[in-house]
């Protein structure tokens, strides 16, 4: 998506993000992963593709982590990335692209950044040549629900009692051919609405 103008960067992870997003990963998801699992996707995962999401005016700026009590301020946590405000992964398998994870800083939530997330990992697998692309997601998660029908998911199939910590169930949502040109006209207007939505509104708070 055509970023110009706006505070907004995404680009691929890194292994010196991983921190951050491990630290984000504690905070958004029940069932974290570690940054071992991270560490593997990017060195050895082939078939991954994973993406964090910036905000420009914050870029070099060490997060203090002046929440947290001083003596838990570890070397990792100083190396925090305060701009790091998200990011997303997906899984190539064969022809069909499937969304492994996706999580924003909480303070950040409700400004379409998820959102932008979603459409740079669609834009990830048609540059794969990715047919279709799959998720799961818990069937209380009615957000992120409404979200991927925005963008063609529709629900497919059930998994019982697939999340460990609570036993609750999954829905699968798939889309339809993400290269017929109905999705990709769809996709289209969705990603321009979403630009002038980021386009227009306020300027972050600069304390989140």
């Amino acid at each position: 998506m055509n970023l110009d103008t706006l505070p907004y960067i995404v680009e691929p992870m890194r292994m010196r993000d991983i921190p951050t997003v491990h630290h984000i990963e504690e905070r958004v998801f029940s069932l974290p992963w570690s940054t071992t699992a991270f560490t593997h996707e990017l060195l050895h995962n082939k078939a991954s593709e994973y993406l964090v999401l910036k905000y420009e005016p914050w870029i070099g700026a060490q997060n203090t982590a002046s929440s947290a009590p001083r003596r838990r301020l570890g070397a990792s946590l100083r190396r925090l990335d305060r701009s790091l405000l998200g990011y997303g992964g997906l899984w190539m398998m064969v022809e069909e692209a499937h969304i492994s994870t996706l999580a924003l800083r909480e303070a950040w939530r409700g400004h379409g950044l998820g959102e932008l997330l979603l459409v740079s990992l669609i834009e990830v697998a048609m540059g794969c040549n990715a047919e279709l692309l799959t998720l799961e997601v818990r069937v209380n998660n009615r957000v992120a629900q409404a979200l991927y029908a925005k963008y063609g998911f529709e629900k497919v199939g059930y998994r019982r009692r697939y999340y460990s910590d609570n036993g609750e169930d999954a829905h699968i949502m798939s889309t339809g051919d993400i290269a017929a040109p109905a999705y990709q006209l769809a996709f289209e207007q969705r990603r321009r609405a979403l630009r002038q939505r980021l386009i227009d509104q306020q300027p972050i708070d600069g304390d989140r």
